[in-house]
């Protein structure tokens, strides 16, 4: 155990490259936590740098997905950090999904998201969206950001926000929602 951890707390990694420590890291975190549990990592390029694209698959499948995906999320952090200690100059992104849980919860949060901006656009009020961490008020704010009869912000302190969704003021149109005020 002492192995796993002195990769972020201890000195630096043997690996020679990003992808052969991800790899390393993911088998010892696995081994570690005694899962049944297999991955595939793919390497591809964007205009800001690599990203490491990691498909996480097997009998434990369910328990990464458990608890809104937080074994995932705690996954990538790890993985994330490791690289982030041991080539500190490094810009390769880390994603780490099983099954799909990723595109399932973007999707629950976008058909959420629309829900509740037709009540604001129908009640004229403003709504909101539970309390959420950052990644997910992102996917939130960057959907209705292309609907502009609403807004959106975060309101709240720390890490965890609700998201407020209003009506825009829509000056000078004759739309029924052109009246709506913001509470």
């Amino acid at each position: 155990m002492a192995g796993l951890f002195s990769k972020i707390f201890g000195g630096k990694s043997k690996d020679s490259n990003v992808q052969a420590l991800v790899k390393t890291t993911l088998e010892d975190l696995i081994k570690v936590g005694g899962f049944e549990l297999d991955f595939d990592v793919q390497s591809e390029k964007d205009d800001q740098g690599e990203i490491l694209n990691i498909e996480v698959s097997g009998a434990d499948e369910d328990l990464m997905k458990d608890r809104e995906g937080q074994l995932i999320d705690a996954f990538q952090l790890f993985v994330q950090r490791v690289v982030q200690h041991n080539f500190a100059e490094d810009k390769t992104k880390i994603t780490l999904d099983c099954g799909g849980y990723r595109e399932e919860s973007s999707q629950a949060l976008l058909q959420m998201a629309d829900k509740l901006k037709e009540q604001a656009l129908e009640k004229g009020k403003s709504v909101y969206v539970r309390a959420l961490p950052p990644k997910d008020r992102k996917i939130v704010h960057q959907h209705l950001a292309s609907d502009d009869r609403v807004r959106s912000r975060s309101v709240g302190e720390g890490l965890f926000k609700k998201i407020k969704i209003y009506p825009a003021k829509q000056a000078g149109k004759t739309d029924d929602h052109a009246s709506a005020a913001d509470e």
